[in-house]
């Protein structure tokens, strides 16, 4: 690329995203340029060519029906800003792209040669599709220029003034712009669209509709329920005592509404997984009671502390005792159960199992945790009162 794109690159380090490249098929010389221009680590937050279809297929999440499509291209760019949101800091502005082409390769390609290119911020996508004329360039030539139509649609992505990818092409080659709604999950949970969200360790979210998984993926056996505002120490430790005595690895889990209080923003949710990045398997739920999440999650076993196990079993939190009673009961024959840790309250009394007023027909819901092998001692709001947060 010439010097005179060199100010062009160097307004969108200064922009102010922060963006994560996904490029397959073609144009990765997009990477180099960005970065041959200082200061590119305050723009690229990570760079990923999924090469091979094993590879795309990891990167998303399930293998796609095309590699160089439209709807690939939107699922890169989906893809790549959950793990930009994952690495930013809280409030940044992030960007996902994703690139996928067909060019010319060392044996006849029935197809057209071509590229789309999408890019999102959240609200939608812009992709960018572009047909070269077959021939005309070598592989070099049609590397170069989906390289630089990358590095175009990047720049207005950042508010940053230049020229349209179509300039780049000859008056026979097309060039296409659509806006392509896209399907974040957790905006799609907010609203109430899905059941369930599952965020793995890698950043991928995997989206549950109805029961059904897409794509398919082992339903948790161990949940641990929490706001996690913050996650600490005392979560981890739990977990991994839970699955010493389960032999299942725990999943965690969020719910994004509260009993009594407004829902958790999708900005904050993110916030709030980040902090699992590289540690364990979250599920984002609207099931802010556990009648609710064993709705979701039949036979599974909830990780609790004891002052939780307490509340499960007081009248007022149903209404009734009668309310009170088939909810436990329809929690008994989803077939959940409750592994309850013993804890401290902020005040200094330690809870245990045995001061739960449990009726003597659903004892066997319960197991506890012997305190000499766990006991929980901090809590998120106690670390955020210390912390002077909310």
């Amino acid at each position: 690329m010439d010097a005179s794109w060199t100010p062009m690159i160097a307004g969108m380090h200064a922009s102010g995203r922060q963006v994560v490249l996904a490029i397959t098929g073609g144009g990765t010389g997009a990477i180099a340029e960005l970065l041959r221009v200082p200061g590119g680590s305050r723009l690229l937050l990570e760079a990923v060519v999924p090469y091979d279809l094993g590879a795309l297929t990891a990167f998303l999440g399930f293998e796609p029906e095309q590699a160089c499509s439209v709807e690939t291209s939107v699922a890169m760019a989906e893809r790549a800003r959950q793990r930009a949101a994952t690495f930013a800091p809280p409030g940044a502005r992030t960007i996902g792209l994703g690139a996928t082409a067909g060019l010319v390769t060392d044996r006849p390609r029935q197809g057209e040669h071509r590229c789309h290119i999408a890019v999102t911020t959240g609200a939608g996508a812009d992709v960018h599709s572009i047909v070269l004329a077959k021939g005309r360039r070598d592989r070099a030539g049609e590397e170069d220029l989906v390289a630089r139509a990358i590095v175009l649609c990047l720049a207005r992505a950042c508010g940053v003034d230049a020229p349209p990818p179509e300039s780049l092409l000859s008056s026979d080659e097309r060039y296409s712009a659509q806006a392509v709604a896209t399907s974040d999950p957790i905006e799609h949970l907010l609203a109430g669209d899905l059941d369930r969200v599952t965020a793995w360790p890698d950043g991928r979210l995997t989206a549950w509709l109805d029961g059904q998984i897409v794509p398919a993926a082992p339903s948790p056996r161990v949940v641990l329920p929490g706001s996690f505002n913050p996650l600490h120490e005392g979560h981890l430790v739990l977990a991994r005592v839970a699955e010493e005595m389960l032999h299942a690895p725990v999943a965690f889990e969020l719910s994004v509404t509260n009993v009594d209080k407004p829902p958790l923003a999708a900005a904050e949710v993110r916030r709030r997984i980040a902090q699992f990045a590289g540690r364990a398997r979250v599920e984002l739920t609207r099931a802010p009671t556990f009648l609710e999440k064993s709705r979701l999650f039949p036979g599974v076993t909830f990780v609790v502390g004891a002052d939780t196990a307490e509340r499960l079993v007081v009248t007022k939190y149903y209404g009734d005792e009668k309310r009170m009673i088939a909810a436990l009961q329809e929690i008994a024959d989803s077939g959940c159960r409750f592994l309850v840790a013993v804890r401290a309250d902020s005040a200094g009394r330690v809870h245990s199992l045995a001061d739960a007023a449990i009726p003597s027909r659903f004892a066997a819901l319960f197991r506890e945790i012997p305190e000499g092998r766990f006991r929980l001692d901090s809590s998120s709001s106690d670390i955020r009162a210390r912390a002077g947060g909310s």
